[in-house]
């Protein structure tokens, strides 16, 4: 969240600040569909910026805090095995504002961030999800 704070604030602002620009030289802004375009985008980018700084303002760093290595915390991504298919999968536990599925991040509120969150390794999980219900033997768990 830092790094796309930092990222929005500095260079993205710089570009639509540009952007805003180019499109005034272009004439009457009442009637320019771009200029419409990079002031929705800058309001856009102005609500994303202040949602990042509120929850950076509330949130808590956690560092050096004894987290039981052996379990599925927050953090710790874990290594599952299919049981239907074989196949093996890994998940990062993280908040939902950092869940990126096609990262590996999920929430731990999402179905099988709850049915991992606190399981150790060799354990079996049964997770219902929208397309029916998954079987996961949890295989490995590691901390980054």
């Amino acid at each position: 969240m830092l790094k796309e704070l930092e990222y929005l604030k500095t260079t993205r602002r710089r570009e639509l600040s540009r952007e805003i620009g180019l499109a005034r030289e272009k004439g009457d802004i009442s009637e320019n569909a771009e200029y419409d375009a990079a002031k929705d985008a800058q309001g856009m980018l102005e609500k994303r910026i202040s949602e990042l700084e509120d929850k950076l303002s509330r949130a808590t760093v956690m560092e050096n805090v004894e987290i039981a290595s052996d379990k599925a915390y927050i953090g710790a991504t874990v290594k599952v095995k299919d049981l239907d298919s074989g196949d093996e999968t890994s998940y990062t536990l993280v908040a939902e504002e950092e869940a990126n599925f096609s990262e590996g991040k999920i929430s731990l509120d999402s179905p099988i961030g709850k049915a991992l969150l606190g399981q150790k390794k060799g354990y079996s999980v049964e997770i219902k999800v929208p397309a029916g219900i998954i079987k996961y033997k949890i295989v490995g768990i590691s901390r980054e």
